[in-house]
């Protein structure tokens, strides 16, 4: 069996510091975390000079590396939607790009390749066509600025937002044409827009260059829940990343767990060992 590498998103410690979270997640056998660019762990605007070398040192003594950079959320300026790239008002939506290059600044810091961003945000009651030009255009700008940095931007399309399926993203990847853009592969999201997950994976293998893992519910309702307690067969998505040989980091993604993120990580890294052998 190929070596798969997997990694534990930090946002489920979101009532925990960051090194709180990097100490759990390397005790649950980990060898890589995403980080949260937000409030409590590490939103840019917080962030000194000293405290990037804290967190490289923390990451350092726990063998961590950093998978990704998770620039979904803004939850110190609003939720986890917004301020989005399609928001009608224009000064609000410029926060989103500047928070994005602020992220993008963090990411070269740290040495991170990528960042995962939402895909345009609620559409709300704009027009498609308009909210898609509104996205190609200041992600596009974030992009050029992300070239530069030696990052890449990875659009992660979301039940109910504005890029929900694999035939949205293409279209849109289409549209905005830019090498700087690529695709965060949510197993859990194609599974609620009842997409097959592992043939998405070989369809989209070009795109890709980070994963998010969850189970979801047989319902497809849109909520995170521990490996094996849904209907997604994690073990046939793995099987696929394997066959289009991805070198990145599995993410396990489990963010609503907040009241019992120490033992929903290590669950989630025994069930990846136990019941689908990668250990």
């Amino acid at each position: 069996m190929a070596d798969l590498q997997f990694s534990f998103s930090a946002n489920a410690f979101r009532k925990h510091t960051f090194f709180e979270a990097a100490d759990a997640i390397s005790a649950a056998g980990y060898t890589g975390l995403e980080i949260m660019c937000d409030r409590p762990h590490a939103y840019p605007e917080d962030l000194s000079g000293q405290d990037i070398n804290l967190i490289k040192r923390k990451l350092a003594r726990k063998g961590l590396a950093i998978a990704n950079l998770n620039a979904f959320m803004m939850c110190a300026v609003g939720n986890f939607h917004h301020p989005s790239w399609i928001e009608e008002d224009k000064d609000y939506r410029k926060l989103r790009i500047q928070y994005t290059k602020d992220c993008i600044d963090l990411a070269a810091r740290l040495e991170v390749a990528t960042l995962s961003t939402e895909p345009g945000g609620p559409l709300n009651v704009m027009r498609p066509d308009i909210a898609l030009e509104m996205f190609a255009e200041g992600l596009s700008l974030s992009a050029d600025y992300a070239l530069e940095k030696g990052v890449r931007i990875l659009i992660e399309p979301e039940p109910g937002l504005l890029i929900q399926t694999s035939d949205e993203f293409i279209a849109f990847m289409d549209i905005i044409g830019h090498p700087g853009v690529g695709l965060n592969f949510d197993v859990g999201h194609f599974y609620c827009v009842n997409e097959d997950p592992a043939e998405k994976i070989s369809q989209l293998k070009d795109y890709i260059f980070h994963f998010h893992l969850e189970d979801i519910a047989e319902s497809r309702n849109h909520r995170h829940i521990l490996l094996g307690e849904g209907g997604i067969d994690i073990a046939g998505v793995l099987e696929a990343i394997t066959m289009i040989e991805y070198q990145g980091f599995i993410t396990v993604e489990l963010y609503p767990y907040l009241d019992s993120a120490f033992e929903t990580a290590k669950k989630a890294r025994n069930y990846l060992k136990d019941v689908c052998g990668y250990g």
